[in-house]
């Protein structure tokens, strides 16, 4: 069992008052780790060792905070395996996908920073009698606060930008997924990254995150988690001015035209459904497809549905592990038990009552992937997000009726479109509500576009020049030109 503590100034520490928590691996029922409880107390040393590093961090030069970032991308590489296992072990996924998805992007997210912050050109602005030069300064100590379902990949997100920009970082983790952060302070104490820059507090959100959010000297804030927890940091950081970024929850929308080329269809909804047991922000939880196709669809996703491999997230067979923990478990069959009274039909899947399959070794939070028909689409379970093994599947008849089902969503973060027809995916997709969209693909990512939701879905865009706006200040200098007379 490890012992993770806080990072602060360069070190490790334990909690002021030494309170911990602990740390269960959802596919064992085993505590794994012990984490610090910190508190208000604990961020004051933070916030002290941040201020403290400031002028020297934000002195270095765009290219020399960049190579930083190469090393650090370089030392994350070695450390890959090391990453995809503490990752599967933290939160029950499956190791091929920890490999693929979360230690190739933890990497991938410093490389890419690295090389675009190099890219970046001067803005100027010319005027007839005058130059506007547009100057970047650092927004100073910024709070880092991220979610468990990928852990170190969207806690890099976060911290790669804010590094290239200046800025010293405050971040906290979940507290049910600490084991990468943890690696991450480890890796820049090894390559003798300054002290003070980057640090690291553990604990509950209700506890030392509202101090992080409530600290007058943390200037901007950069949240990814649940809108009723986003709600609660606007309401605290927004009143104190504070920068804010808020990507948030969804209810995310795969819709299949009748053109859709059926198989690709089929492969995508799937991938967009299940990959991560459906705890990814951008995973298509509810369904449409056009009338004409939903027998055949339907026929097929099923099929797709079953054969994917249920079980040990240390196969490297397996397709789908636990969800993150017994309670979320909980949380999610209580939607299934809630689609049935609402006149929903399993169409495959269900509770561990239902099914009987409690995991390979009749222990850990498995739940076989979950399909429903025969729900309204404004149905609790069809508009609510869940994030778990769940879907819902709705029928259309018209591109009309597909967009006004679509749009009841008062979420609004992402989607993909099926069809063969690539101007009228472009179209169609056009109308949707949603801030990014895919068409005849699903989590396709270019790291230079915006990244972000409507709606309840979130406050602002991340990725490329959007993160660097967040966590940079610009200052227009204009200089009017000299007389001629």
């Amino acid at each position: 069992m490890l012992s993770i503590q806080n990072f602060i100034d360069g070190s490790f520490h334990h909690a002021a008052d030494g309170e911990f928590l602990e740390d269960f691996n959802p596919a064992t029922a085993q505590c794994i780790a012990t984490i610090p409880r910190s508190k208000s107390v604990d961020i004051e040393p933070a916030v002290a060792a941040c201020q403290a590093a400031q002028s020297a961090w934000s002195a270095l030069s765009l290219d020399q905070r960049a190579d930083w970032l190469d090393r650090i991308a370089d030392a994350l590489e070695q450390k890959a395996e090391r990453i995809a296992q503490l990752e599967s072990m933290d939160t029950g996924k499956p190791i091929a996908l920890s490999r693929r998805v979360d230690a190739a992007r933890s990497v991938s997210n410093f490389r890419f920073f690295a090389s675009f912050g190099r890219e970046q050109s001067e803005l100027t602005f010319q005027m007839e009698d005058a130059m506007n030069y547009v100057h970047r300064s650092p927004v100073g100590t910024v709070g880092l606060i991220t979610p468990w379902n990928l852990p170190l990949y969207l806690l890099t997100w976060k911290v790669a930008p804010a590094l290239l920009m200046g800025n010293t970082i405050i971040a906290k983790p979940s507290e049910i997924t600490p084991l990468t952060a943890n690696l991450l302070a480890e890796t820049l104490l090894e390559l003798e990254f300054p002290k003070g820059v980057f640090n690291l507090v553990h604990g509950l959100g209700p506890e030392v995150g509202q101090a992080i959010l409530e600290h007058p000297d943390i200037k901007a804030i950069s949240f990814t988690g649940g809108t009723e927890t986003g709600r609660i940091v606007a309401r605290t950081a927004a009143p104190m001015f504070k920068k804010l970024s808020l990507e948030l929850g969804g209810k995310n929308a795969t819709i299949v035209l009748k053109d859709a080329e059926l198989d690709k269809a089929v492969d995508g909804a799937v991938r967009a459904a299940f990959t991560n047991s459906g705890q990814v922000c951008l995973c298509g939880s509810r369904i449409f497809i056009e009338a004409s196709l939903e027998e055949e669809f339907t026929r097929r996703f099923i099929e797709k549905v079953n054969a994917l491999q249920i079980g040990d997230p240390q196969d490297e067979n397996t397709n789908m592990g636990t969800v993150i923990s017994p309670e979320h478990l909980m949380k999610v069959e209580s939607y299934i038990n809630l689609a049935i009274e609402e006149g929903g039909v399993i169409l495959t899947g269900g509770t561990r009552a239902m099914t009987g399959y409690n995991g390979p070794e009749g222990i850990g939070a498995y739940l076989l992937p979950t399909v429903v028909g025969n729900l309204h689409y404004t149905s609790r379970c069809a508009t609510e997000e869940i994030f778990g093994p769940m879907v819902t599947l709705h029928a259309f008849t018209s591109e009309e009726e597909a967009l006004e089902m679509v749009n009841s969503s008062e979420y609004g973060l992402a989607g993909s479109v099926w069809t063969n027809d690539l101007e009228r995916g472009r179209a169609f997709s056009a109308q949707i509500d949603s801030g990014i969209v895919w068409v005849n693909t699903w989590l396709h990512r270019d790291l230079r576009t915006p990244f972000g939701g409507v709606k309840n879905s979130g406050v602002g865009r991340e990725g490329g020049r959007w993160s660097l706006d967040f966590f940079s200040e610009m200052t227009n200098v204009c200089i009017k030109k000299h007389d001629s007379n």
